[in-house]
C-alpha cells in the first residue's frame, strides 16, 4: 500500500460559505484579497496543501485558483506558485477605510545612528563563525553577569590603546547599550542616597527621563562658547557629560574644565559619568583622550557599539571605578543581559583588527560627507554657519534668528527628517536662544547622500 504523501505549505485561514464548495472557496479567497487580509504578493498554499487543509478535492481548489487568476485577483507562474496580484485593495461597502500608516520621510538626517547600509556584514559573519567555532560549550550557558571574559579582555586592550582608558577586565561590565548602563547607574546613585544629577544644558531627553525614573532630578550646568561650565557643581551625586564630542553642540570639553570636573569628584566623592558619544570619529583634530584616564577612581567611562557598528547590536560597556562593580551588579539583577554569541563576535572583531579597519573606513566616508555638506552650504546658504564639525556624525547649522521653526516646516514639506536645536535643550536650562538645525550625516546610505543634501539645502535660508 502506498504511504500517504505529506503536504506542506503556508497556513491560510478561510471559511468557505455560500452555495457549492467551489463557489464558497472562490468567494472566501476573493474577499480575503479584496479587504487586504491577503496582501499583494502573498504566496498561497499549493492546491494540494490547501485541499488537504480544507478536506476538499484538489481539483476544486485548482478551479477556484483559476477563476481568480482569470478575474485578476491572483497570478500564477510556473515555478513561482500562485500569488495575490499587485492591485489596489478596495474596502467592503459600508466599511470605514483603514487609516494609513504615517509614511517614512524621503530623507532622514536625524542624528544618532550611523550608515546602517555600510554595516560590515561579511566581516561580522566571519568573526561570528570564528567565535562560534572556538567558543567552549559553556559559553552558551547563563553567563557571568559582568559579560563574557573574552569581550571584557578585548575591550580593556582596545580602550586603553585607542581611548586612553585605564581599565582591566575585572572593572568592565557589558550592558545592552548606553541607556541600559545609565539606568543601572541611576539605580546605584539612588540607593546611595543621591537626589540630583548635574547634566549638560543640551543633551538627550531620554537620558534625563531615565534618571528621573530612578528618582533623580537633573540639574543643567551653564553653557558658553567653551562648552559646559562645571564651575557650579556642588553637592550633586553625579554629573553626566559628553566630554570628547558634546552632543549636540559638537565641542570638546576644555582641558581646564576637565580638571575642574575631576577635582570636584575627588573633593565631594561624586561620580562622573562619561558618555563617550561617537568618540571614534574625528577629522580635523588630534584624538581627545577619555576623561576617565585622569581619574579612574571617580569616573565611569561608558561606551557603545551603536555609533561605530549598529545600535541593533545592543552592546555597550561601563568601565567602573574599583568598588562600584558589586553595586552595579546588584542593580542589574545578577544576570548577563547580552547574548553570548554577539559578545564573542565583538571580541573576535576587536582582537582581529576588523573593528579598527571598519572604523577607519567609516571615518573616511563620513568625512567626505561632512566636507560635501560644508562646501554646499558655502555655495548655496552662506548665511548658515556649520559648527561642531571637527568630529562625530552630526553638525549644528546655526540659522538666522527666528528661522528655526520655519526651516523645520519647510523640511517637513520636503519629506526631510531633521531636528531643531531647541529639541535638545534641557527644560530648566538658562541659555541664550540659538536657532539651529542638528543634522546627522551618518544615517543616509551612500547612494542617498546627494539627494538628502539637496533636500537640506532647499529648506535653508539662502
Amino acid at each position: 500500500m502506498a504511504k500517504p504523501r505529506a503536504t506542506f505549505g503556508v497556513d491560510l485561514h478561510l471559511e468557505p460559505t455560500g452555495g457549492g464548495v467551489r463557489r464558497g472557496l472562490t468567494d472566501a479567497l476573493r474577499e480575503a484579497v479584496r479587504t487586504g487580509r491577503l496582501a499583494p504578493g502573498t504566496r498561497l498554499p499549493s492546491s494540494r496543501a490547501l485541499a488537504a487543509d480544507l478536506g476538499i478535492a484538489r481539483n476544486t481548489v485548482a478551479d477556484a485558483y483559476a477563476d481568480l487568476v482569470a478575474e485578476g485577483w491572483l497570478t500564477a507562474r510556473q515555478g513561482s506558485g500562485t500569488r495575490v496580484s499587485d492591485r489596489t485593495v478596495v474596502p467592503p461597502t459600508g466599511a470605514p477605510p483603514r487609516p494609513r500608516a504615517p509614511g517614512r520621510p524621503t530623507h532622514n538626517l536625524v542624528p544618532g545612528t550611523p550608515d546602517l547600509a555600510s554595516f560590515p556584514r561579511a566581516q561580522w559573519l566571519k568573526a561570528t563563525r570564528r567565535a562560534l567555532t572556538t567558543a567552549p560549550y559553556q559559553a552558551l550557558d547563563y553567563g557571568d553577569p559582568r559579560g563574557r571574559i573574552e569581550l571584557r579582555t578585548a575591550l580593556a586592550g582596545y580602550l586603553s590603546r585607542a581611548r586612553g582608558v585605564r581599565a582591566d577586565p575585572e572593572h568592565i561590565l557589558v550592558c545592552a547599550g548606553f541607556s541600559h548602563g545609565l539606568r543601572l547607574l541611576g539605580a546605584v546613585l539612588r540607593a546611595r542616597g543621591a537626589r540630583t544629577v548635574a547634566v549638560e544644558s543640551y543633551g538627550l531627553d531620554v537620558h534625563w527621563n531615565l534618571l528621573a525614573a530612578a528618582g533623580l532630578r537633573t540639574v543643567p550646568l551653564p553653557f558658553d562658547e567653551r562648552g559646559t561650565d562645571p564651575g557650579e557643581l556642588t553637592d550633586q551625586g553625579a554629573v553626566l557629560l559628553t566630554p570628547a564630542h558634546q552632543f549636540p553642540m559638537g565641542g570638546t570639553l576644555h582641558r581646564d574644565r576637565r580638571a575642574v570636573v575631576v577635582e570636584w569628584a575627588r573633593r565631594t566623592g561624586g561620580l562622573v559619568v562619561e558618555d563617550d558619544y561617537d568618540g571614534e570619529f574625528r577629522y580635523d583634530r588630534q584624538p581627545v583622550g577619555a576623561l576617565q584616564g585622569l581619574d579612574p577612581d571617580h569616573v565611569v567611562h561608558a561606551g557603545t557599539a551603536s555609533k561605530s557598528l549598529a545600535p541593533g547590536l545592543r552592546l555597550g560597556w561601563l568601565v567602573l571605578p574599583p568598588g562600584l562593580m558589586e553595586e552595579v551588579l546588584a542593580a542589574k539583577g545578577g544576570i548577563d543581559s547580552c547574548g553570548s554569541l554577539d559578545q564573542l563576535t565583538l571580541a573576535e572583531f576587536l582582537v582581529s583588527g576588523a573593528y579598527d579597519r571598519h572604523v577607519r573606513a567609516a571615518r573616511l566616508r563620513y568625512r567626505r560627507r561632512r566636507d560635501a555638506l560644508v562646501a554646499e552650504l558655502a555655495r548655496r546658504a552662506p548665511r548658515v554657519h556649520a559648527t561642531g564639525i571637527a568630529a562625530g556624525l552630526h553638525v549644528v547649522l546655526r540659522l538666522p534668528p527666528g528661522t528655526e521653526q520655519s526651516a523645520l516646516r519647510a523640511a517637513a514639506w520636503q519629506g526631510l527628517a531633521v531636528h531643531g536645536l531647541h529639541r535638545y535643550q534641557h527644560p530648566e536650562a538658562t541659555v541664550e536662544r540659538r536657532d539651529a538645525l542638528v543634522v546627522g550625516y551618518g544615517t543616509p546610505p551612500d547612494h542617498a547622500w546627494s539627494g538628502a543634501l539637496e533636500a537640506l539645502c532647499a529648506v535653508l535660508p539662502e
